[in-house]
């Protein structure tokens, strides 16, 4: 394994079972595994030119937070951003924990290594208004109505049901006709409720009555010009274009929509851990950001309103 040639076999044997771990008991997507992975494997070649090579698991259950420490700065030394190396850090954690589990020692000291803060960035949403105006006009121009009809059932999915873009295109014509209640399978391979709103089985109807293509059980439910699957290219185009049209910021992206879905239901009084599993988000605390906009959004209205003297 590349970066590794200066650990042991059981270290890198070690890695390969975490990842697999990682993939088969607790669900993480590809992505993130290779991710990990490749956070690792850094980690490990800068331990092995640290010390000049050599060591094996025993060096890393009598681990000293200093050479945590050194490893941190030499990535912000090479232009590493404070978010990344806050996941690199986990990625390293995750994985001491994990073999201090299997190997019997105390980890504790490595555990507690505190990661660099960094600012989280807020999420972006549309108003209701420019949500509704978004929807209604990222079909109007296409050059096809079919075409103009699946670009606005895709973005009412979005908004309407809080889903991903992969997840969108990844419905097949086996989900047709849209039940009341759809299961989704999101990151991680994780699978979700999501309630399905009339809007968004009108809008899904109205473009498949206008496809030229067969609603196929083991085919893609939207389509591409030729058939095929619908790039999600085309989607952030078609968005683009929309929201040039209607003097937009480049914040409203197809993902922003499903930012608006959150924002919009905790406004309107949705509870946190409710929105929490109807956009598959594993930890509340990312749900939680939604939180913060509600709350700037709160301040920028007072703002506006408060009569000052």
């Amino acid at each position: 394994m590349a970066g590794l040639t200066a650990f042991s076999a059981e270290t890198a044997e070690a890695l390969v079972r975490w990842l697999d771990h990682l993939r088969a008991i607790k669900g993480a997507s590809a992505k993130t595994v290779e991710a990990y992975g490749r956070d690792l494997r850094g980690f490990l070649g800068f331990l092995s030119q640290h010390h000049g090579g050599g060591e094996g698991i025993l060096a890393l259950k009598s681990l000293p937070q200093a050479d945590l420490r050194a490893w941190m700065a030499a990535e912000r030394g090479r232009g590493l951003s404070a978010r990344s190396l806050a996941r690199s850090l986990s990625a390293v954690k995750n994985f001491l924990g994990w073999l201090a589990q299997r190997q019997g020692f105390d980890a504790s000291t490595v555990l507690s290594a505190r990661g660099p803060k960094y600012r989280r960035k807020l999420p972006r949403p549309l108003t209701v208004d420019d949500a509704r105006e978004v929807i209604a006009d990222i079909g109007a121009y296409a050059a096809q109505d079919w075409v103009g009809a699946r670009d606005i059932a895709v973005a009412t999915l979005l908004y309407a049901c809080g889903l991903r873009i992969s997840e969108a295109l990844g419905l097949t014509g086996a989900d047709h006709p849209l039940p009341d209640v759809m299961r989704i399978r999101g990151k991680g391979d994780k699978d979700r409720l999501v309630p399905v709103l009339p809007v968004a089985k009108e809008a899904v109807a109205d473009y498949l009555r206008l496809c030229p293509y067969p609603a196929e059980r083991d085919q893609p439910l939207f389509r591409g010009a030729r058939g095929g699957p619908l790039n999600p290219r085309l989607i952030a185009k078609a968005m683009e274009q929309a929201r040039m049209r209607l003097g937009l910021p480049a914040t409203a992206t197809p993902h922003a929509l499903r930012h608006s879905f959150a924002t919009h239901l905790l406004s309107a009084g949705g509870d946190l851990r409710a929105i929490q599993e109807l956009l598959g988000h594993a930890s509340l605390s990312t749900t939680q950001a939604y939180t913060a906009v509600d709350a700037a959004r709160l301040m920028e209205v007072y703002d506006k309103a408060h009569p000052r003297a």
